[in-house]
């Protein structure tokens, strides 16, 4: 594919097609991989029947992309939990216990998987006798204040043709970042996320936490396309959640085949044991936001199910695409002539000469090429925009993936040009400038001060104002006074219950 000038301005999207952005970003996707795959549900951001229901498993997005301060090294980010609320006391967000967090590595591109990093959890509790997440302000990760903590270990898999043939411990009881519960709690968050960032052997990092979600869109398409309304558009559905964060940066040349050979394709997977005792894949993820408009409801738990070596089996969810239709019955967009092997071309094999592998076989990943060097100046539509270091060739935080996958999926690659987009076109946090890049999560008390309360008057004087008499302490009125007198009397009872509940207390973990 030639890269496409952008520079100039660009028109202000169609957010309704922002679906179809999905669907091409996703144009790429079909399968599960897993080492003995069962039946499973489904990735990403809500979009499939089964993992709707259990968000601890549900993965929502992959990044992978060339380090941008450390190029030598690629870096790979996998979210999990969608919309976070960061208030959602009081047990927040832990990582499961019971899951397998894959990443997937394959460098060879015959769709399997040569590398496989594998993320544990286990939950660690100090006092049980108290509902907090934190008894006082954290300070650091091992704060004594810090109630409910996670570790992980990290095990590498290698493999061939599925097979193990070896297996390494190379991370163990890593702390994670806790959730960012507020202020007061953890007064200084950035301080915590640099402590969880681990050094691993060889080079290599890792960070396991909360972090904002990086993905920026307007997801309110599933009203039939915003119902055929584009006064709408332009909001970002996702700020101000949260995700659960794993990222790794590995030198480059430990992940890749050879020197000749600098192509991977990554995804990732979740794990779940089932009642037997058998871990069971429930999610899998590559492309951006395949199953919610690429697969059809009879396949969406189907394609978590199965593995990238068996993806032609939903090919024609890819060469006869639903969005494009649909479109075209809403807003009179023509949709392009079938069978659409321009998208898979692009999405399934890799871009020729940018980020497809030498005997491709074709399947749903993120393919990147890793000796392509970062741009001093990152462009949003990527390869679109002549920028080859960004998507479709891996994908960096800062990638428009909706805009990209819209304008491809409507077209631009067979003649029908266009400048699509959903209006969104950045998240709304910055992101960091060093690893693992993500930007840190919206605290829990970020909520505005209670109505009627600013500055010095906050909450308590607003209750201490409405206990008292108006005007001079002769008023008449003997409702009000009976009702300060009585909450008086109940003041003296809680102020007496709470001294004799904090003799018996006093000496509890707090």
């Amino acid at each position: 594919m030639t890269p496409i000038s952008r520079s100039g301005p660009r028109r202000a999207g169609v957010a309704t097609l922002i679906c179809g952005a999905l669907a091409a970003g996703g144009l790429a996707a079909a399968g599960v991989t897993v080492l003995e795959p069962e039946a499973a549900s489904a990735s990403s951001h809500r979009e499939a029947p089964l993992i709707s229901g259990t968000p601890q498993y549900d993965n929502t997005d992959v990044y992978a992309f060339v380090s941008p301060d450390k190029p030598d090294t690629t870096t790979i980010v996998a979210n999990w939990i969608p919309f976070e609320e960061p208030a959602g006391g009081p047990n927040f967000f832990p990582f499961a216990e019971d899951a397998q967090y894959d990443i997937h590595i394959d460098n060879n591109g015959d769709a399997q998987g040569e590398l496989l990093y594998r993320f544990t959890f286990k939950t660690h509790v100090k006092n049980k006798k108290t509902f907090l997440y934190n008894t006082g302000a954290v300070e650091s990760l091992d704060d004594p204040d810090l109630n409910v903590t996670q570790t992980y270990d990290i095990d590498l898999l290698r493999l061939k043709n599925q097979h193990l043939v070896a297996k390494t411990k190379i991370a163990n009881d890593v702390p994670v970042a806790p959730s960012n519960v507020g202020k007061a709690s953890m007064p200084d968050y950035a301080k915590l996320r640099s402590q969880a960032v681990h050094q691993l052997a060889g080079g290599a990092s890792s960070f396991a936490g909360q972090a904002d979600d990086p993905f920026f869109l307007d997801l309110r398409v599933f009203d039939l396309l915003y119902g055929g309304n584009l006064s709408e558009v332009g909001n970002d559905t996702l700020k101000g959640y949260n995700v659960n964060s794993i990222a790794l940066q590995v030198p480059s040349h430990m992940l890749t085949e050879s020197a000749e050979q600098p192509i991977v394709g990554i995804w990732s997977t979740t794990q779940r044991k089932n009642a037997q005792g058998q871990f069971t894949q429930v999610s899998r993820l590559g492309m951006p936001l395949v199953n919610e408009v690429v697969n059809p409801i009879k396949d969406k738990d189907k394609f978590n199910a199965s593995a990238p070596w068996n993806d032609g089996q939903f090919l024609k969810n890819v060469t006869n695409p639903e969005l494009p239709k649909l479109i075209e019955a809403i807003y009179k967009i023509p949709a392009p002539a079938e069978p659409r092997n321009d998208l898979v071309d692009v999405f399934l094999k890799g871009v020729e000469g940018l980020n497809q592998p030498p005997h491709v076989r074709p399947s749903e990943q993120l393919r990147l090429n890793t000796s392509v060097k970062p741009a001093a100046k990152p462009k949003r539509l990527g390869v679109l925009d002549g920028d080859n270091a960004g998507f479709p060739n891996g994908r960096r935080l800062t990638d428009d993936v909706i805009d990209v996958s819209l304008q491809v999926v409507e077209g631009e690659l067979v003649g029908s040009k266009n400048d699509l987009g959903d209006a969104v076109d950045k998240n709304d946090k910055k992101f960091e400038k060093a690893f693992p890049y993500v930007a840190l999560p919206t605290e829990g008390s970020r909520g505005p001060l209670a109505k009627g309360v600013s500055g010095g008057n906050d909450v308590r004087n607003q209750i201490g104002d409405a206990l008292s008499p108006a005007g001079s302490g002769t008023s008449t009125d003997t409702t009000l006074i009976a009702t300060s007198a009585g909450a008086g009397a109940a003041g003296v009872a809680l102020i007496g219950a709470g001294l004799l509940w904090w003799r018996r207390a006093r000496d509890r973990a707090y």
